[in-house]
């Protein structure tokens, strides 16, 4: 299948170069898309690319008889990247995001530690996340499942980045195969509207039902970026960014399926400051370098609840004790990290 540039360029900028925006990808093959919407296949300069989908560029438009791909010369600074770190790769999922909204559902049962290396990474990151429970419609494994997140649904006080007591994270009840969408559904599509939301979560959840509900023409769209990247048949490899609203900014981005989350790019010391629940309690031990594991007058290990909670508290003046699954999930990720960054 011959590769066809996507549109023509409009007018470059004095330096002869011109702006746009990375929406998707295929190996070293880049869609880069301009503020009209006209849409370019690209390529990066050099041999290492290191561009991700939500990248701001500058790229050259191909001399006539070079071709019909044109280069990216520059990537404009970053105000955020979200990535997965492993021993063996580096996975970057997007950059310049608003928010991420980290879909599970109450079948397949989720790992709640690939869902807190998530949370972790986003925290790391800068980056606000959201938890949406699909499947809405399976009864007790549907109260199963949202009984397992209640200790993300626990009421922080209000502190520096909060003015009014909210919840550690939000979770929405959704039914994404419905045409209610599930209870919560409305109120995802607000917190979508003005905002780059990176959808991310593990295969089978309902990551391409909620894409397709959102954009009529996801696949249409999906299918003409494929032949333009001569990928074949199109699979969920790299991210792909949709618009919602161009005028308002809002756009969902579809990310691959991932079973294992890799946490190498955190510094296993500052682990507690990227969980919100335990960063709380953390600031109170004695000893500056505390890992919250073995040392004495440990404020975190003071704070563990003695079972879970049952339900988020209503109200919050002061931080909630830190639920027994939450602190064992610290433990268990601060023994995974490298213990060269401690």
């Amino acid at each position: 299948m011959r590769r066809t540039r996507l549109a023509p360029p409009a007018a470059p900028l004095p330096d002869g170069l011109h702006e746009g925006l990375i929406v998707t990808s295929h190996g070293r093959h880049y869609i880069v898309e301009s503020a009209g919407g006209q849409r370019h296949l690209c390529h990066p300069r050099g041999k290492k690319s290191q561009a991700v989908v939500g990248d701001q560029v500058r790229w050259q438009a191909p001399r006539p008889g070079q071709g019909d791909e044109g280069s990216i010369e520059h990537i404009a600074p970053r105000r955020n990247l979200f990535y997965r770190q492993d021993e063996m790769r580096t996975k970057a999922f997007a950059a310049n995001i608003d928010q991420i909204l980290i879909l599970i559902a109450a079948e397949p049962v989720f790992s709640e530690r690939q869902l807190a290396k998530a949370l972790i990474a986003a925290e790391a990151a800068g980056i606000p996340a959201l938890i949406g429970l699909n499947k809405q419609d399976l009864g007790p494994a549907y109260a199963s499942a949202w009984q397992r997140l209640a200790a993300y649904r626990q009421i922080l006080p209000a502190g520096d980045d909060a003015h009014t007591p909210a919840p550690l994270y939000p979770v929405l009840r959704l039914q994404l195969d419905a045409a209610h969408g599930g209870d919560d559904f409305p109120q995802l599509q607000a917190l979508l509207q003005g905002r780059a939301t990176l959808v991310l979560g593990p295969s089978g959840v309902g990551k391409s039902t909620l894409i397709n509900r959102l954009i009529p023409d996801a696949q249409a769209q999906t299918a003409e970026i494929s032949r333009a990247l001569n990928s074949g048949r199109h699979t969920t490899t790299t991210t792909t960014w949709y618009w919602l609203e161009r005028a308002r900014g809002s756009a969902v981005l579809d990310s691959p399926g991932f079973q294992e989350f890799g946490l190498h790019h955190i510094d296993r010391q500052a682990l507690a400051r990227w969980m919100p629940d335990i960063a709380r309690h953390a600031t109170g031990c004695r000893f500056h370098n505390c890992t919250h594991i073995h040392e004495p007058h440990c404020v975190v290990r003071a704070a563990v609840l003695p079972q879970e909670p049952t339900e988020a508290a209503p109200n919050a003046a002061e931080a909630p004790g830190i639920a027994p699954s939450r602190y064992a999930l610290y433990k268990h990720i601060f023994e995974e990290l490298p213990q060269g960054r401690a």
